[in-house]
C-alpha cells in the first residue's frame, strides 16, 4: 500500500501514511515508512516552499469565513458539497472515464444534482457548493444553473482545506484500499459499494455529524490563520519604519 500510494501520488507525506494505515488497523512509525521506500528505490523530498494564498485569496477567505461565522450546523446540513478526485462527488458517485469538459460537467448536474437533493432530503432552499474551477465558473455553467433556479454557495479560491467533504473522501479511500481492487472495474465496484455504505440519509451518523459540525470549525481556524497573518504584517511594517 505504501509504494503504490507514493507513485500514484508523489506528494503524499510520511504523516499521510501513518494515518491512512493506522485507519487501516496497521501501526508503523516514519522510520519505517521512509526504510520501506527506500527498499523501493523511491526517496523522499522537501517541497519547495512558495505562497499558496495571493492577498485576493486571502480576502476570500476572509470574507467567507464573516460572512458564516454565526451560521448554525442546521445551514450547512442544506448544503450540497461536491468536490473531484477521480470522480465528481454530488451525493452520487460518477464514474468519469475521460477529461471532464463544461459540457461534460453540465451533463453531470443535469442527472444527479436534483436526484441527490431527494436522496439526501434536502429542505427547501437548499444550496450547491462547488469549488472555482474553469468549468465550474464558466459562463455556460453559471447560465444553466441560474435557469434551473439553483442557488451556489459563494466559495473562495485557493481554499479545498474549507471544504469538509475532503475528509470524507479520506476515510472512503482508506475503505477502498483495504479491499485491494486489482483493476479499474474492481476499483469502481468498490467504490460504489463503500459509499454505498454510508448512510446519506441519517443526519445523525458519526461520518455526517462530523463533517456539519466541522465546517464551523474550519471558519474559526481561518480567522485565526488571518488574524496571524495580518499580525506577522504590521511587525514586518514597523520594523521597516
Amino acid at each position: 500500500m505504501i509504494t503504490r500510494t507514493v507513485s500514484k501520488n508523489p506528494r503524499t507525506t510520511r504523516g499521510d501514511l501513518v494515518n491512512d494505515l493506522q485507519r487501516a488497523g496497521t501501526k508503523v512509525t516514519k522510520a519505517t515508512i521512509s526504510n520501506t521506500l527506500r527498499r523501493q528505490g523511491l526517496k523522499s523530498c522537501s517541497a519547495r516552499r512558495v505562497p499558496l494564498l495571493k492577498p485576493v485569496h486571502v480576502q476570500a477567505r476572509l470574507k467567507f469565513a464573516r460572512e458564516h461565522l454565526d451560521d448554525p450546523e442546521e445551514d450547512w446540513e442544506n448544503v450540497i458539497w461536491s468536490d473531484e478526485t477521480k470522480m465528481e462527488l454530488f451525493g452520487r458517485l460518477i464514474r468519469v472515464k475521460e477529461r471532464m469538459n463544461g459540457a461534460m460537467y453540465r451533463e453531470i448536474l443535469s442527472d444527479n444534482l436534483l436526484p441527490s437533493a431527494r436522496a439526501l432530503k434536502m429542505k427547501r432552499g437548499w444550496v450547491f457548493q462547488h469549488d472555482n474551477d474553469p468549468k465550474h465558473t464558466a459562463r455556460a455553467t453559471k447560465e444553466w444553473l441560474r435557469k434551473k433556479h439553483f442557488k451556489v454557495l459563494e466559495w473562495p479560491s485557493q481554499s479545498p482545506d474549507l471544504n469538509p467533504i475532503e475528509n470524507l473522501w479520506r476515510e472512503l479511500k482508506v475503505c477502498v484500499a483495504q479491499r485491494q481492487p486489482q483493476n479499474i472495474t474492481a476499483l469502481e465496484e468498490i467504490c460504489m459499494e463503500e459509499w454505498a455504505k454510508i448512510p446519506a440519509t441519517n443526519h445523525h451518523s458519526c461520518q455526517l455529524q462530523n463533517i456539519f459540525s466541522e465546517i464551523q470549525h474550519l471558519i474559526d481556524l481561518v480567522l485565526q490563520e488571518l488574524s496571524e497573518i495580518h499580525i506577522r504584517s504590521v511587525r514586518i511594517i514597523s520594523k521597516n519604519q
